[in-house]
């Protein structure tokens, strides 16, 4: 337990950080879920519509990434590996059409 004063604040501080931290993760992983949805829908019935559905979701994830790793929240080879996986996974269903 915290002795002093500062070390009081700083586990207050700490417990505020954690749960922003765990809200900007929380929300990444939904747009993710959802962009996978997306691509899955597309290569089950592949046209215009769901590669639209596919691009703005992809956008989304990216700018969700982006402001977490620019937040701290992620570490930024841990953001470029996320957009990495993304990436591919739309290539492989896009090529594959």
């Amino acid at each position: 337990m915290a002795n002093n004063k500062s070390s009081k604040k700083r586990i207050q501080i700490a417990e505020r950080n954690r749960l922003e931290n765990k809200s900007y993760k929380s929300a990444m992983r939904t747009v993710m879920k959802r962009c996978f949805n997306a691509i899955g829908a597309y290569s089950d019935k592949p046209g215009e519509e769901a590669k639209a559905n596919v691009q703005k979701n992809i956008n989304e994830a990216f700018s969700k990434i982006d402001k977490a790793v620019k937040r701290g929240v992620l570490h930024r080879n841990n953001g470029a590996n996320q957009k990495s996986r993304l990436t591919s996974a739309m290539k492989k269903i896009v090529d594959t059409i």
